[in-house]
């Protein structure tokens, strides 16, 4: 394996990368984006139980939004609720190469920052570029490592990234951005043990990141100290959370500054776990044909196999997912409901529908063989070939994950997420109208008004 050679600690180019970037017009337009979908989905998400329940464990009133509520919030709590409501359905931007969710997690903590502060549109839109950015490189350093050590890669490359991205947006020096870093090695955490039940701890992982993020950042700012070797150490981050690889550094810091990769994030069509969109595509596919549920004996689907402990096994408990939740992270279930709805959006993720019998018996129908052969995680496809009943074979490929850099989402396709979003959430024309106003305002460097999310 290639390493870059270490004589200057990574956390000091990275400090310096975020203290100094000069996000180009095309990062800029991906920003924007990302504003967009992430209050979409926060609104989308307000009366949801667990927003209910991490408003609930708000301490502090405040003068930050939480999007979707009249209540103002104190800064740390904020980056929790908001942060929590957008991750929340899985419906959010997600960076192919890692996989992780940038958008939940530096959005939320950049806009509270900017309300706290009174920071302009300009600093939002500098903060969200480095941060998005940090996160994905960050996630290509050890691919695969983070999950196979049981952490969630948004959770624990969340935190560091929304502390330079708080640290850009407030103008520090790369010595205090430094500094926030190895502050937020000690503060990053997250267990992907939610995939035992389907509760809502992966939920919380970008809230409890962007909170971090923040906690590091100021720390710093105040003088706050933390270890410049945080993530090349010999106890530094990737030791703890990718134990099973050596980290390469050479994808986190080759081209830093002038090459940026988050231009390639992708947008969600689909409100289930990303690995999984591929193959509704395919199931949609092979409804298209014109066959039936009844029609179908088996469909076996080619996978990685870095996928398979989160979306494929234990295969008995993902073919009856316990509830909506789960169900975004069953491949059989997904495919069962883009087979039979010809969707898989925020109406199809509820607990009515994974008891559904006809679900059921589709999703039992369905399983996997491990392909070697298969790109994950350097790109996501999808797969299926299925048996009808009369001896006829349906075979179909996606080669790519539709909204990602291969296909992306138009800018169309996107106000109409965000629209629905926002309708689902209960608001109507005026506030949708209002709301776009605003964050446009925000994109283009004007003033940070969120008053117009706080319905």
């Amino acid at each position: 394996m290639n390493h870059v050679p270490i004589s200057t600690p990574v956390a000091v180019k990275l400090a310096a990368f975020a203290a100094e970037a000069a996000p180009s017009s095309a990062v800029a337009a991906v920003c924007r984006r990302l504003i967009f979908d992430i209050i979409g989905l926060s609104v989308a998400a307000r009366h949801t139980d667990y927003v209910q329940a991490a408003l609930a464990s708000a301490v502090d009133e405040g003068s930050c939004t939480a999007h979707g509520h009249q209540r103002g919030l104190g800064l740390y709590d904020a980056a929790l609720v908001n942060g929590t409501a957008a991750h929340g359905e899985d419906y959010d931007d997600t960076f192919e190469g890692g996989p992780i969710h940038a958008g939940a997690v530096i959005v939320s903590a950049v806009l509270a920052i900017a309300e706290k502060r009174g920071l302009g549109g300009k600093a939002v839109m500098r903060g969200i570029a480095v941060g998005s950015e940090l996160m994905c490189r960050m996630s290509l350093v050890a691919p695969q490592a983070t999950h196979k050590a049981g952490f969630h890669p948004t959770a624990i490359f969340g935190a560091p990234a929304a502390a330079a991205a708080v640290g850009a947006a407030l103008g520090l020096d790369a010595a205090t951005i430094g500094r926030a870093l190895g502050i937020s090695g000690s503060l990053a955490s997250g267990i992907i043990e939610y995939l035992a039940d389907g509760s809502s701890t992966k939920r919380l992982h970008a809230g409890a990141a962007a909170q971090a993020g923040l906690r590091a950042a100021l720390l710093a700012e105040g003088g706050f100290t933390g270890p410049i070797t945080v993530f090349d150490g010999s106890h530094g981050f990737y030791k703890a959370f990718a134990p099973s690889k050596a980290p390469d550094f050479t994808p986190l810091l080759d081209g830093l500054g002038s090459r940026w990769i988050l231009e390639t994030l992708a947008f969600k069509p689909y409100a289930c776990g990303t690995m999984t969109q591929p193959f509704i595509d395919c199931v949609k596919k092979l409804s298209a044909t014109g066959v039936s549920a009844d029609d179908i004996v088996s469909i076996t689907c080619r996978v990685g196999e870095g996928t398979v402990h989160r979306l494929w096994e234990p295969l008995a408990e993902k073919h009856r997912p316990p509830n909506g939740y789960a169900g975004k992270f069953s491949t059989p279930f997904c495919m069962a409901v883009g087979f039979l709805d010809g969707e898989a959006g925020l109406g199809q993720f509820t607990d009515e529908r994974v008891k559904d019998p006809q679900v059921r018996a589709l999703a039992a129908k369905i399983s996997y063989e491990v392909d070697p052969d298969d790109p994950y995680p350097r790109n996501f496809t999808g797969h299926l070939k299925a048996t009808m009943r009369d001896g006829t074979v349906h075979e179909f490929r996606q080669p790519y994950m539709r909204g990602g850099a291969h296909e992306p989402l138009s800018d169309t396709e996107l106000d109409d997420k965000f629209e629905a979003n926002l309708r689902f959430g209960g608001l109507g024309d005026s506030a949708i109208a209002a709301l776009r106003n605003a964050l446009g305002r925000i994109a283009e460097g004007g003033d940070v008004d969120l008053s117009a999310s706080r319905a």
